[in-house]
């Protein structure tokens, strides 16, 4: 059985703004622009990767109220109030059903620099094969103690090579790097879909469309009247990051749903 991998970013692409601004700052008395301004000094005080930074601060913080972060916190910061774009929790059973037979199969994963025990906690990731996310370490009673898997901007490149070659794991380089012919890959690129938001998926993008698969690019419907949101998805088209743009309405019988599922039905009719 052949497989078509959808891979997805989850911040701004699956739902709005970053997951831990909905109820994980709050409960730890964070103000979120104070937050990140404080990420981005530490990141360039110390030369430091932004993710790593704002998972160790994200400790700190929670250390300096007394409280501890700990994988319960994380998971109940999660199951509830996270605003989906329109149709997104219906979207990967109704994809799935609507195309898969006895010679296809279709998976979604998500590659994000997001926290994987977050993700983990929401209500779609049931209908996720695969999360590939920024997780921590946890130590006695399941509180935080470093960073263990940090994804940026650069990384999620890796895992879409982990998905290429049906490595569904964090930890093995060994077989990461070894040679598989092209042939033999569980997912070859040309039946895979990335699709993303923004700067952070650009080298993403960039190599799921090289490589001879589909990038497709989402934007909230609501800011499209943002100058700076044009201006991305212009940079995104012009600098031929990707081959497709939608609002993230994920609703069946949106632009979305339309340019996904063509692309799909293209896919199987040239028996990729």
């Amino acid at each position: 059985m052949k497989e078509i991998a959808l891979v997805y970013d989850f911040d701004g692409t699956l739902a709005k703004g970053n997951l831990p601004e909905h109820n994980l700052l709050s409960k730890l008395g964070i103000e979120k622009d104070k937050f990140w301004r404080e990420v981005k000094k530490v990141r360039n005080e110390t030369d430091s990767d932004e993710i790593a930074v704002y998972m160790h601060l994200l400790i700190q913080k929670a250390y300096d109220k007394g409280m501890l972060l700990t994988k319960k916190l994380l998971e109940d910061s999660s199951k509830t109030d996270i605003p989906f774009f329109n149709g997104v929790e219906t979207w990967f059973s109704r994809i799935k059903g609507e195309f898969s037979s006895e010679e296809y199969i279709i998976n979604h994963y998500i590659v994000s620099s997001g926290l994987q025990e977050m993700i983990e906690a929401t209500s779609i990731s049931k209908d996720i094969k695969k999360i590939f996310a920024s997780k921590y370490i946890f130590g006695v009673n399941s509180n935080a103690v470093s960073p263990g898997v940090t994804i940026n901007y650069t990384t999620k490149v890796q895992y879409l090579f982990r998905i290429n070659k049906g490595i569904l794991n964090h930890w093995d380089n060994e077989s990461l790097n070894s040679w598989i012919p092209l042939k033999d890959r569980i997912v070859p690129f040309s039946r895979m879909i990335y699709i993303g938001d923004g700067d952070t998926d650009i080298p993403a993008m960039k190599t799921v469309r090289s490589q001879g698969g589909i990038s497709i690019a989402v934007f909230d419907p609501e800011k499209w009247k943002e100058k700076l949101n044009q201006e991305r998805i212009y940079k995104l088209i012009s600098e031929d990051r990707v081959q497709y743009v939608a609002p993230a309405d994920y609703s069946d019988g949106s632009q979305l749903d339309i340019v996904v599922k063509g692309v799909i039905d293209r896919m199987i009719n040239e028996n990729l």
